[in-house]
């Protein structure tokens, strides 16, 4: 396992920034606020705490329960929600519009979390949380039959990309853009839920039959992150574990709640955003995101 000094500095420990949520979702630093977006799913609204005055305030209340998010190419929020069960864009002047809620006829389950392709399209996550778990939506039913993963962009519109998977959930690509990893917080196997990471090669618009990359031991993996080196940061019921490119765990750092996702960001991009439960937590690394 990597010495921790090669992607923690000397004395960096895990630091509660803030807490009070329900359950802590969905993180994005936003260079051009200075400031940590999240979500309190069951709470119903998005918290910020900003980084120049360490204060929490909520961005907004009644948001229809979004999730993950991440920022497009023109510097708009892009967010999952559950409530609506769609994929929106959150504009800088607040205007919140929606980019896209079915696939053909059908509505989607619940988006849950997104990201940026190297060609600028959107690839998120469909599980069925939204309309399955009482705090994190609506009642509802999956009306396409399944959890996919889609692409949407304005040329092509939406897209099923991979649909070999039980509830995908967090999607990060590598640094190159060739790979996309998902990970997997349903499937049953045998006497065990099987908690892995899955990796996909990326064809442009479309992703090549999925391979184990990773597994967690201790809760879910669900938010990943990776970082200009192409490890894989993840999510975990006892904290974070980072896999290298090849799926070799390098470091594990225990955080004190049930970790849901994470992120990149900091003046310089090297600090370690972690939702987890109730709060949200930092620690500073030695790496950053990955980036195109």
């Amino acid at each position: 396992m990597t010495n921790e000094t090669d992607l923690l500095p000397h004395g960096s420990a895990v630091e509660r920034l803030a807490t009070g949520a329900t359950w802590s979702e969905g993180p994005l630093w936003i260079p051009d606020e200075g400031a940590l977006r999240w979500s309190d799913i069951p709470g119903n609204r998005i918290l910020r705490w900003d980084a120049a005055t360490s204060e929490v305030s909520v961005h907004r209340s009644d948001v229809e329960f979004t999730n993950g998010r991440m920022l497009d190419r023109d510097g708009n929020v892009v967010q999952c929600s559950h409530g609506r069960r769609r994929l929106e864009r959150e504009l800088p002047d607040g205007t919140v519009t929606e980019i896209v809620s079915r696939w053909g006829e059908h509505r989607l389950n619940s988006p849950n979390d997104v990201a940026l392709a190297p060609d600028g399209s959107y690839w998120f996550t469909d599980p069925d949380y939204g309309i399955t778990q009482p705090r994190e939506g609506h009642p509802g039913i999956r009306e396409y039959g399944g959890c996919r993963v889609f692409r949407w962009s304005d040329a092509d519109g939406l897209t099923s990309v991979i649909d070999d998977m039980d509830r995908p959930n967090g999607i990060a690509f590598s640094p190159d853009g060739r790979t996309v990893y998902v990970t997997d917080t349903g499937a049953e196997l045998g006497a065990r839920r099987d908690h892995r990471i899955r990796a996909y090669d990326v064809n442009g618009p479309q992703a090549s039959t999925g391979r184990e990359f990773a597994a967690i031991e201790v809760g879910l993996p669900d938010g990943i992150a990776v970082d200009v080196d192409g490890r894989v940061w993840s999510s975990a019921g006892d904290g974070i574990h980072v896999f290298s490119p090849d799926g070799t765990e390098v470091l594990f750092i225990p955080v004190p709640e049930v970790v849901a996702n994470l992120c990149f960001g900091g003046d310089d991009g090297s600090d370690l955003f972690i939702a987890a439960t109730t709060s949200l937590y930092r620690i500073r690394t030695s790496t950053k995101a990955a980036g195109f």
